[in-house]
């Protein structure tokens, strides 16, 4: 009997270990939940970059963050101006899905899932900072170019309805220096009953109802920053990962430097001063965020992106509009090269290769779906069309083609990048000309005679996007 006992107590002592060993198995990695920063100019081209070659701009901060990173050598925004681009930062979705049109037309619907919608949801803090552009802010007063007025009030979609907890954001543009102040004419987009040293009739926005009434004078980019980096600080003290948006003014119209910022180019015209200037105080902001990451020791969970909306402003350098494209055709407004490929920097330390250059091409719209894919959310549940691709495994060099083209569509244009061909319309989709883009970014050859099976193919893709594209404005996509 006490054998028979023996072995029972024998056999459960080795269940419970066996069972003890299985609950100590290790669990699997939890998603990660990194910090996140979008950083955005405003009409900032190609080659307004010192890492790009520009031969007299000054930009140390910007060009340690890509060489800490990726500098992706094609990267593009997906419209030629300001509002579209910023609408598929914020969704993943060429903004014509859901009426973005140009830089005044539409707003984010209700319907669309923001960024600041989807990380919400996981936990994180959120803040927008800058310019918003993406609806207006107000009903009750007269505000920037559409708030207040009436026959915008369809328009109303500020940031803090759309999954942001804290917001510093203006409808549109500001000058570059004393944002609520009325400019000289001579800095350009100053127009209407506008008086220099008056109220330039915008507004800092911080809630329904709620203006900013201190810190605005001085560098725009600096006040901006003045609000970004107290909400960084905050989350980190609450121990809360955050999505910070930062989208600045500069360099659109209307351009003024402070005398700090235009010191480095006195020997210059005043206006490249004016112009180099508000980029190298951009920079510095740009500089004191990464060294605030740092001091937080948080730089090494944080992922930034930097890039601008469109190309430079302008039919040509001349007065206030110094923007270069270094060589390649057209500006903002133009689907051409010129008008949409921009610069592109991506930071992560210890994920992303310090000198690491891409040469495939990515835009805007793969904001959205690489932060999904890095926070674990499978976006294929809101059975919606996305136009972007998770690009981290592009930077980290797994993959070596894109599968998926780039199409845009702006103000009777159209154009479709397939790594390294691209198509153009100015016709509204109608007659397309190809071009192998890697080889000639002056899109100076047209090849659809050469090589028509070619272009047959990316006609083709565009038109089944277009077709996608005009479903979703109809509304399936809800």
């Amino acid at each position: 009997m006490k054998l028979i006992k023996i072995w029972v107590l024998a056999t459960l002592l080795l269940v419970s270990c066996s069972e003890g060993q299985k609950k100590e198995k290790p669990a699997p990695p939890e998603k990660e939940s990194p910090n996140i920063i979008l950083l955005m100019a405003d009409d900032q081209g190609w080659g307004d970059m010192a890492y790009n070659g520009h031969p007299h701009l000054k930009t140390p901060n910007l060009d340690a963050m890509a060489a800490n990173g990726a500098v992706f050598e094609r990267f593009y925004s997906a419209s030629a101006v300001c509002s579209p681009t910023r609408g598929s930062v914020m969704t993943g979705r060429h903004p014509l899905r859901y009426g973005i049109c140009h830089a005044n037309c539409g707003h984010i619907k209700p319907e669309e899932i923001t960024l600041g919608e989807m990380v919400k949801d996981l936990g994180y803090t959120t803040g927008h900072f800058g310019k918003w552009h993406l609806g207006t802010l107000t009903r009750d007063i007269v505000d920037a170019n559409r708030g207040g007025r009436e026959k915008f009030d369809g328009d109303y979609a500020p940031p803090w309805e759309h999954g942001f907890d804290v917001s510093f954001v203006t409808e549109s543009k500001v000058p570059t220096w004393n944002p609520m102040v009325t400019p000289p004419r001579s800095s350009g987009d100053v127009n209407g009953d506008l008086k220099e040293g008056e109220p330039f009739n915008t507004a800092y926005w911080t809630g329904p109802g709620e203006m900013a009434k201190e810190n605005l004078e001085g560098d725009d980019s600096r006040v901006i920053m003045d609000r970004a980096i107290p909400f960084i600080e905050n989350a980190v003290k609450n121990n809360t990962p955050f999505l910070s948006i930062i989208w600045f003014h500069t360099p659109h119209l209307p351009v003024l430097a402070g005398q700090e910022d235009r010191a480095p180019y006195a020997d210059l015209s005043e206006d490249q001063q004016h112009y180099y200037g508000v980029i190298t105080a951009l920079d510095r902001q740009v500089g004191r965020l990464r060294d605030k990451l740092r001091e937080l020791g948080i730089a090494k969970n944080t992922v930034l992106f930097y890039t601008s909306d469109n190309g430079p402003e302008g039919k040509s350098v001349m007065g206030r509009t110094q923007g270069v494209t270094n060589g390649l055709t057209g500006r903002k407004r133009s689907l051409h090269e010129g008008g949409i490929r921009v610069p592109g920097i991506m930071e992560w330390e210890g994920k992303i290769d310090p000198g690491t250059k891409v040469d495939i091409p990515c835009f805007t719209s793969d904001y959205f779906p690489t932060i999904a894919n890095i926070l674990g959310v499978d976006l294929t549940k809101n059975k919606r069309p996305y136009d972007g691709v998770d690009i981290l495994p592009i930077v980290k060099g797994e993959i070596k083609r894109r599968k998926e083209p780039l199409a845009f569509d702006f103000n009777e244009q159209a154009a479709l990048i397939d790594n390294g061909y691209k198509i153009y319309s100015d016709d509204g989709g109608q007659h397309f000309a190809l071009y192998n883009i890697r080889n000639d970014i002056g899109e100076n050859r047209d090849l659809a005679n050469e090589q028509p099976e070619k272009l047959n193919e990316m006609v083709a893709y565009w038109n089944q996007w277009k077709v996608s594209q005009e479903k979703s404005a109809s509304g399936s996509d809800y």
